[in-house]
């Protein structure tokens, strides 16, 4: 293998215009992914109650569930930019017909069909830019990704809150247009797909290779209980921050902390996480998030909630590259959706179970919930530091340095 560049320009120009591409289309569709955020408030204006609410976004996240099995099927089946252009157009088309119900059981049922129509393109994009990057590049790729699509979400409330003074059917509008934007992007500027899609090529086969996977196992699980404590940032630390006297703007600010330090700051930082041993960028990074949700029990001012967002950032900067890469590394050529969906199921589970969850634990004692996540941080750098036996012949998916015999220290294990 050719001697690695670890310079951040040099690492970013060797990427392929397609993998701009994607980036770009990324972009555009979290900039205005405008509905999901003000989802609650367009339901209590429309005179529905905060449980309602509650339930056409449990929806949404139910079929982000479904989507992620959907999308990896379909990315190794029909192929990925088919499956992105499918979901693009697919989506757009439920959030318009969503903006025109006014009944709950319908505002839930197309709230469901949004949140799986809309959703599925994510295993393709990611088995994309895995069959576009080689593996020592996966890294910088999966940051550069994540760095799109935090921008987008950085930038596309604003712009959602000045639609909505204009009327809440024109959230649904720009959302689904930018929806179409991508699918247009995806149609006439992603490259066809490369890599061969087998005909039998179906779930049970996808199994019997997971169920053999055992360092597939391991980064599931660790990754899950980084998942509910990461929901944490999204439900029960507004409420704790203002049950503390602050402002819902205090909490707004400290969310923006978070997303602006990942748009700045995590590329750079792939220079160093990239040379690191994947096994211990990804326990350091999980140790970090744990430890920095742990921290908030004892925040007691705004610095030092700050303090806690920074830990837990730079955790997340850490990790979540270097697992994205992982994963792409593991998979089979031919799977590469498919494992691509089975990680994303991590998150949506995530999405459903842990703020209903962390919220009722922070009523009975919010010292338990911050500990708990810590502990979960704690749990979930064990479980990926462990080391696990690989045959010989497997490639290494520490950013695709082939693998070594294993000799009485363990060294060249995974």
């Amino acid at each position: 293998m050719a001697k690695e560049d670890y310079n951040l320009l040099s690492n970013l120009r060797a990427l392929p215009p397609a993998a701009w591409i994607l980036f770009f289309g990324m972009f555009l569709n979290k900039f205005g992914a405008f509905v999901v955020p003000f989802l609650a408030l367009y339901l209590t204006r429309l005179g529905y109650s905060l449980a309602a609410a509650g339930l056409a976004i449990g929806a949404y996240g139910a079929g982000n569930l479904i989507a992620s099995f959907l999308g990896g099927y379909l990315a190794d089946t029909i192929g990925r930019r088919k499956t992105i252009v499918l979901s693009m157009f697919c989506g757009a088309g439920s959030l318009l017909l969503l903006s025109q119900a006014h009944t709950l059981p319908l505002i839930i049922c197309l709230s469901g069909l949004a949140g799986l129509a809309g959703e599925f393109y994510r295993p393709a994009c990611s088995a994309l830019l895995t069959d576009l990057v080689p593996p020592h590049q996966r890294v910088t790729a999966f940051a550069a990704y994540r760095m799109a699509f935090n921008a987008g979400w950085a930038f596309g409330p604003a712009t959602a809150g000045f639609l909505a003074t204009k009327g809440y059917f024109w959230l649904f509008a720009g959302d689904a247009a930018t929806s179409v934007l991508f699918g247009l992007v995806a149609l006439f500027a992603l490259p066809k797909d490369t890599i061969h899609m087998k005909r039998n090529n179906s779930w049970s086969e996808a199994f019997k290779v997971v169920r053999r996977d055992r360092n597939f196992h391991q980064i599931i699980l660790a990754s899950f209980f980084v998942a509910f404590v990461f929901m944490q940032m999204a439900s029960s630390f507004g409420v704790h921050v203002t049950q503390m006297g602050f402002s819902a703007a205090t909490y707004g600010a400290l969310i923006s902390l978070n997303g602006a330090l990942v748009v700045l700051c995590e590329l750079p930082l792939t220079t160093v996480t990239r040379r690191l041993p994947t096994r211990r960028a990804l326990a350091a990074g999980y140790l970090l998030i744990g430890s920095g949700f742990a921290l908030i029990a004892f925040a007691q001012s705004v610095p030092a909630l700050a303090t806690c967002v920074v830990i837990f950032t730079m955790g997340e900067m850490v990790a979540m590259p270097v697992a994205a890469a992982y994963v792409a590394n593991l998979a089979p050529e031919h799977l590469r959706g498919r494992y691509q969906g089975m990680f994303g199921l991590n998150w949506a589970l995530a999405l459903i179970l842990a703020p209903g969850l962390g919220l009722k634990l922070l009523e009975f004692n919010s010292l338990a919930l911050w500990l708990g996540c810590g502990a979960f941080g704690l749990i979930a750098a064990i479980v990926i530091s462990k080391q696990i036996r690989v045959r010989k012949d497997r490639l290494r998916a520490d950013c695709g340095v082939p693998s070594v015999a294993r000799g009485p220290s363990g060294s060249g294990s995974l």
